[in-house]
């Protein structure tokens, strides 16, 4: 019988899946933001899983040094979508070129 910690960690692989196919497969910036904090939700759940089957915290520190990763990761980008959105008028991964100086 799985216990929590490792239906912690497959569900964290199955995540992982789901925010890289969002990543490759999604031209829309949005959904591409969305899929990579999945991406970091995924990893955020492996390393609490792994720190509650090793039984130390070292998996819970790392969590909160990810957690502020990914604020800086979503104010960058949203500033980034903001300044595509001004120049092209349009949220499409393939209209970055236009933001070159």
């Amino acid at each position: 019988m799985l216990t929590l910690p490792e239906i912690g960690l497959y569900f964290s692989f199955l995540l992982f899946l789901v925010g890289l196919a969002g990543v490759m497969f999604r031209k829309n910036i949005l959904f591409m933001m969305v899929s990579v904090e999945i991406l970091l939700n995924a990893a955020n759940l492996a390393f609490v899983s792994a720190s509650k089957i090793t039984g130390t915290i070292d998996g819970q520190v790392v969590m909160f040094f990810v957690m502020a990763v990914a604020a800086c990761e979503a104010a960058v980008g949203l500033a980034l979508i903001i300044a595509l959105y001004r120049t092209k008028a349009s949220i499409e991964a393939d209209d970055l070129k236009a933001l070159r100086g």
